[in-house]
């Protein structure tokens, strides 16, 4: 493979990784700009392999959105709807969020996913009340929700600071953030396909903020709409210079842009080997982001067990419950059982791990 990465003109990257030494801005341009994937793809899987072995993570998750009432209008979102009266429009009651986890009672989850549109017409106790009712029913149950948008926006609304938002929700039993909400940190890309929403500094100023309050977050990456190959890679060293300074990120996720029912419709979804390419960049660059993961809802179920190889350590999880990326045309199923993301793993020739949300292995998987 070395012959391969010196006709892609890649040979200089490969001397700066042999070396540990940190990939510039201009090497992730080229990166991207390289029409070899197999080559980029030969330099992320020798870094992935280098912190992670064969070994491929996932766990037992159940994602919720209990309201899809939002009032910002950003271009790319097929889960949003402006007013509760609109067609499609939904937010649930406590009970009716709170009986999604009883219902699964017999699962053994370990962790709950929550992200929900901007909805002006709840009160602030809604969300809190929400946790408090989950540690309830399932005291152990690991609550990664809101992302920093919702927080910015529960700070606006509310009349309280980012950090008394999550100071509250820590104490009704918030356990870590999500990563969603980042899109593209570029300013001339977020005037255009979010504009009335958390701009990119106070996104990471929030979770500077969780970070010192001891929560351990993800960050995201929208890609594959008007962005540029530039535009990417000041996301990712952003997201990396944050990480030099609190170390707090755990993962980060690109997530493939799909134009299925929304504004933005016209465009193509990214094809891929774009995806894979993506991948491949983020584990190159990010030197300081432990996981890498593909969320196979957006990449699809294929793609993801591909990236497996060109980067990505993790799978995210069993999910079972996705609106978002249904609702813009994903054709991949809302679940994935333990069993099915095993093989997905070891048909790939990938060592299949369950992992809780902090990365601790909960046992060995041998179905």
């Amino acid at each position: 493979m070395n012959s391969r990465i010196q006709a892609a003109g890649l040979a200089d990257i490969d001397d700066k990784l042999r070396a540990g030494e940190r990939l510039s801005f201009a090497d992730g341009v080229r990166l991207f700009d390289c029409p070899d994937l197999l080559a980029v793809g030969s330099l992320a899987n020798r870094e992935r392999e280098k912190r992670h072995g064969a070994r491929t993570y996932f766990n037992y998750n159940l994602r919720l959105e209990p309201t899809n009432v939002c009032e910002a209008s950003c271009l790319f979102c097929s889960f949003a709807r402006l007013k509760p009266i609109d067609a499609a429009a939904y937010t649930m009651s406590l009970e009716q969020a709170w009986d999604k986890l009883r219902c699964r009672a017999h699962q053994p989850l370990t962790e709950l996913h929550i992200v929900n549109g901007l909805n002006p017409d709840l009160p602030f106790r809604y969300y809190t009340e929400l946790l408090r009712g989950f540690k309830r029913i399932r005291p152990g149950i690991h609550l990664k929700c809101f992302t920093a948008v919702e927080i910015a926006f529960f700070a606006d609304l509310y009349g309280m600071s980012d950090e008394r938002v999550l100071l509250e929700l820590i104490e009704a039993g918030l356990d870590s953030l999500p990563g969603g909400g980042a899109e593209i940190f570029a300013e001339r890309v977020r005037r255009k396909i979010c504009h009335d929403k958390c701009g990119a500094d106070r996104y990471l100023d929030i979770h500077r903020t969780a970070h010192r309050l001891g929560l351990r977050t993800n960050v995201t990456m929208l890609y594959g709409h008007i962005e540029t190959f530039e535009e990417r890679v000041d996301h990712m060293l952003r997201s990396r210079a944050l990480q030099d300074e609190t170390g707090g990120f755990q993962a980060f996720i690109p997530l493939a842009f799909h134009p299925d029912n929304n504004q933005m419709r016209k465009l193509p979804a990214p094809s891929a080997s774009d995806t894979l390419k993506v991948h491949a960049v983020s584990r190159l660059v990010l030197d300081n982001i432990p996981h890498i993961k593909a969320f196979w809802i957006a990449t699809g179920v294929e793609v993801a067990q591909a990236a497996l190889w060109f980067g990505v350590d993790d799978l995210d999880g069993t999910v079972q419950e996705e609106k978002i990326y249904h609702m813009a045309g994903s054709p991949t199923p809302e679940g994935l059982t333990m069993a099915q993301l095993t093989h997905l793993v070891r048909s790939a020739g990938r060592e299949p791990i369950e992992r809780d949300t902090f990365y601790n292995i909960q046992e060995t998987i041998s179905c």
